[in-house]
């Protein structure tokens, strides 16, 4: 049991701001097992943005609760995936080769291609995130359930590359190379049982077992990222983890809408 309690707060401490005991300490192992509760820090980021959104919403207005909401799920990742994003946006916008691509995406700086697609992807979600409100800010479990489900659905297909796809940088220097060694099929498992979770309470309360299919087409963003990643790069890197999980969390929400609309 200490095991696992030491790898959720590795992963705690990788993929978040908060801190963690010090006993917990660092190892590359840890680091890599504990890829299994990458999809519980969804639910930890789900859970405050839905409480930000609900005080917003009561306070102003859903618009400014929701924006609130979006503010403290990126101080509480340190915008760890939105990162990750803007730098494949960067690198795949204008490298042509693999070395200049993944040249690009190690620059610390933002440009144009980043900067667009950010805005673009903040935007986007912010649109479908309202566009869902009636549905959820009347039903504080829904809230919580919906919000859970997208941050750690799309945290689970952003780790299926670790067992799906050969990381691409070689460099021993890189943050994400100890997340990226080849893990066992028991993470696997792990972490899909934690991501699925509140996508199955959310299908049970409101009745409507069809909101489960939508990890068929998460999953599908998720191959086709893979596939585009491969082409250029020949793998994934942590940046490209980043924006897989980015991607899918504004899919998850996409998909949810459009379904929602026409049942």
């Amino acid at each position: 049991m200490k095991h696992e309690l030491r790898l959720f707060f590795t992963a705690l401490q990788f993929y978040t701001r908060l801190p963690v005991p010090q006993w917990v300490g660092y190892s590359e192992t840890a680091l890599n097992q504990a890829t299994r509760y990458f999809p519980l820090i969804g639910w930890l980021v789900g859970l405050l943005a839905g409480a930000m959104w609900l005080i917003g919403t009561y306070l102003v207005d859903a618009p400014t609760g929701l924006l609130l909401s979006m503010i403290a799920s990126v101080l509480l990742t340190g915008s760890f995936h939105e990162d990750g994003f803007a730098d494949v946006c960067d690198g795949f916008g204008g490298g042509w080769t693999k070395e200049k691509i993944l040249e690009i995406m190690k620059d610390s700086r933002i440009g144009t291609y980043g900067m667009v697609g950010l805005l673009l992807l903040l935007g986007l979600k912010f649109c479908l995130l309202m566009n869902v409100a009636p549905y959820l800010l009347n039903q504080p479990l829904v809230l919580f359930l919906f919000l859970i489900s997208g941050h750690s659905l799309s945290r689970f297909m952003a780790a299926t590359f670790i067992f799906t796809h050969t990381y691409a940088r070689d460099s021993a220097d890189s943050k994400a190379k100890p997340v990226a060694q080849a893990g066992n099929i028991t993470t696997l498992l792990i972490a899909g049982f934690i991501a699925i979770i509140p996508l199955l309470g959310l299908a049970f309360v409101l009745k409507t077992p069809i909101l489960s299919v939508v990890v068929l087409p998460m999953y599908g963003l998720k191959v086709y990222l893979g596939w585009y990643f491969t082409k250029w790069i020949g793998g994934y890197t942590g940046d490209c983890m980043g924006a897989t999980q980015q991607v899918c969390e504004v899919g998850f929400y996409l998909f949810v809408a459009i379904l929602w609309k026409s049942i």
